[in-house]
């Protein structure tokens, strides 16, 4: 069996000894397309999209080759002002995550600007040494004019070691984004094996999955402090997998809403959860989803080792 060390080497043997990789955290506001550009850059799903602000809870790896180069992009909650325990927790692996990074990213929503948190997380980003680059994102819907303003604005702020107009959503710009990477990125062996696109656990990706349904399915209803895990994982003889997953909710009328009139949401979101499970895992999948509430949940130190957040005291 190849181990990781051993693929590194055969890489490095077929570029002349040459090989780059690293660790770029991608850091912005709440709902700036970060996870969008992520799973673009990776070219898969790493992590989950929606309009819902705060989605992603904690650091997600994506990992994407590029060239001789092997780039981890470690997707960020979104930095906020924080209100509540899991704000805190979240907000802090932001941070935690771009202090511990090669380079960082910062992601600007264009139709935005810097108004509200994007002022704040300039001023932040002050206290980080890392080398920092800018992209200024959704640029389709921005004159050019303001996006060269935009630009000049922020590298007033921050000495940015290189700024780039991108669109997340259909790609425009993330090619240079990617070049730049490979060249920029420390000579090194890979991390990771060559056809591993995150290290995420196939368990937690699978909650994710299903947390992110429920929020498409119930954007407006549904408050973002639900919580889902995967309980039980069978691999059935017939090549099936078996997986039981709880949706926690804090009170019973969210349970009802989660579960809708008989049954008729639940059973939505575990056939779209279901069907994209599938597909990642190349193989029949029975989903079985149960709603629980459990009161104060944000506050059990648990469930945030689950999500993989340190408990703010």
């Amino acid at each position: 069996m190849t181990n990781e060390n051993d693929m590194a080497h055969e890489v490095a043997a077929e570029t002349n000894g040459e090989t780059h990789s690293g660790f770029v955290a991608l850091i912005g506001p709440t709902n700036a397309g970060k996870s969008t550009l992520v799973n673009r850059l990776v070219g898969a799903k790493v992590s989950i999209v929606s309009h819902k602000v705060q989605t992603t809870r904690a650091i997600v790896r994506g990992i994407a080759i590029h060239g001789n180069a092997q780039i981890v992009f470690m997707d960020t909650p979104g930095i906020f002002k924080p209100r509540r325990r899991l704000d805190r927790a979240m907000v802090t692996s932001a941070w935690g995550g771009a202090k511990d990074a090669d380079l960082i990213m910062l992601l600007i929503d264009s139709e935005r600007g810097l108004r509200g948190d994007a002022e704040a997380i300039l001023q932040g980003l002050k206290e980080v040494r890392q080398p920092k680059i800018l992209l200024l994102n959704k640029i389709d819907r921005v004159k050019r004019e303001d996006l060269l303003a935009l630009a000049a604005a922020a590298n007033e702020k921050i000495a940015f070691e290189q700024t780039f107009m991108i669109s997340a959503e259909n790609g425009s710009g993330c090619d240079d984004v990617m070049d730049y990477l490979a060249k920029t990125l420390p000579e090194g062996p890979w991390y990771y094996p060559e056809d591993q696109i995150s290290d995420l656990p196939m368990r937690q990706l699978a909650a994710e999955i299903t947390r992110e349904k429920l929020f498409l399915r119930l954007h407006q209803e549904l408050p973002y402090s639900s919580h889902v895990e995967t309980e039980k994982w069978e691999e059935r003889n017939d090549g099936s997998v078996r997986i039981e997953q709880v949706i926690y909710v804090e009170r019973d009328s969210q349970k009802k809403i989660t579960l809708g009139k008989g049954g008729e949401t639940i059973k939505a979101i575990s056939s779209a959860s279901r069907k994209e499970l599938a597909e990642i895992l190349e193989q029949p999948v029975h989903l079985f989803l149960f709603v629980k509430v459990r009161e104060n949940w944000g506050d059990d130190p648990e469930r945030f080792r689950e999500m993989g957040l340190d408990f703010p005291r």
